[in-house]
């Protein structure tokens, strides 16, 4: 997939929420008890096609220790907007600038079991980026195919019960990654945003 089949898909294609077994996880929690946070799903023109870009979380962070996720963060109180917020952590955490990302869109905001409510912003990165990573907060960057990212076989997903509720859980692996939780709600809204009509 390239930069233009993707941008027509997603423009075009209204936008699609989360899986209702995902969200009824977190059905008990209050709008109140949310705490607003961005992030950014950057997609990067490569010679082969688009790919996306991911990080792995520092492993002595409060939450999500050493997962896979999007660049992003907290909004504060300080920030005019979630895309503000976005792009204020993307360069925080990996060092992309502002002046070399162009947003196309965002994707409905993800309340999560950590009481955080995640706005998904998309956007395309320049490809000459050069990423400068802060450690306190990542361990490292790299990019998955978008083909790969957007394969709904890629995807995996189980249902597990928990007082009596049903849960999806998704995940996809990508070599000696496992990409989960929130990170992969956002990436199973994103397939079916941008694929299911094209499938």
């Amino acid at each position: 997939m390239n930069r233009d089949n993707f941008l027509q898909q997603f423009q075009l294609n209204p936008t699609v929420g989360y899986h209702p077994e995902s969200v009824e996880r977190v059905s008990h929690i209050s709008g109140e008890q949310l705490r607003k946070a961005a992030v950014v799903v950057g997609l990067v023109e490569r010679e082969d096609g688009l790919h996306v870009i991911f990080t792995k979380r520092a492993a002595h962070l409060k939450h999500h220790p050493g997962q896979v996720s999007f660049p992003g963060g907290k909004h504060e109180l300080s920030d005019p907007s979630m895309q503000f917020t976005a792009l204020r952590e993307l360069h925080e955490e990996v060092g992309i600038r502002s002046d070399q990302v162009k947003i196309v869109g965002q994707l409905p905001a993800l309340s999560t079991i950590s009481k955080f409510s995640v706005t998904p912003i998309v956007a395309m990165v320049d490809p000459d980026y050069k990423a400068i990573i802060d450690e306190n907060e990542v361990a490292s960057i790299f990019e998955v195919p978008a083909t790969y990212v957007l394969d709904q076989a890629k995807l995996h997903s189980h249902t597990v019960n928990f007082k009596k509720i049903k849960h999806r859980v998704f995940a996809m692996p990508f070599e000696e990654h496992l990409i989960w939780g929130v990170t992969a709600q956002i990436i199973q809204s994103l397939q079916q945003h941008v694929v299911q009509q094209i499938t």
